[in-house]
């Protein structure tokens, strides 16, 4: 398998991971000097480091007691990066279904996750995740 196809590969299983709520799993995908980076403008965005994601993913994933499914729409790889279109959804702790969309940018090294860029639909967040709270 070359490269590419083994990062598309190492994509699939971060996804995994995601789908069974493994926040050590997600952690564990990071080098030590990565990084995820969540854009927009709302309690969740920023840059995080590989430790303080196992935190904050644990969080996360622990306000969805059903789990949270995630569906690759469609994934493109080139180099040591892989581009992912995917949705989201789930019931939160607070009784509303959270149904996003996302653009991930995978950047891999040595087989492990350097950077992960998810750029997402922030009202969603906003209302659901941050129960209508703003910066």
């Amino acid at each position: 398998m070359n490269q590419v196809e083994e990062n598309k590969r190492r994509t699939r299983v971060f996804f995994d991971a995601l789908q069974r709520a493994d926040a050590d799993a997600i952690a564990d995908t990071y080098c030590d000097d990565g990084r995820v980076i969540t854009m927009g403008n709302t309690l969740i965005s920023g840059s995080r480091s590989k430790e303080e994601t196992r935190e904050f993913a644990a969080g996360v994933l622990d306000a969805f007691p059903e789990g949270l499914t995630f569906t690759i729409l469609n994934m493109t790889a080139e180099d040591d990066r892989v581009a992912v279109e995917a949705t989201s959804t789930g019931r939160h702790v607070s009784g509303l279904t959270y149904s996003n969309h996302y653009h991930f940018l995978f950047t891999w090294r040595q087989s492990q996750l350097l950077e992960l860029k998810e750029f997402l639909d922030t009202e969603v967040v906003t209302e659901v995740l941050c129960g209508g709270a703003r910066p």
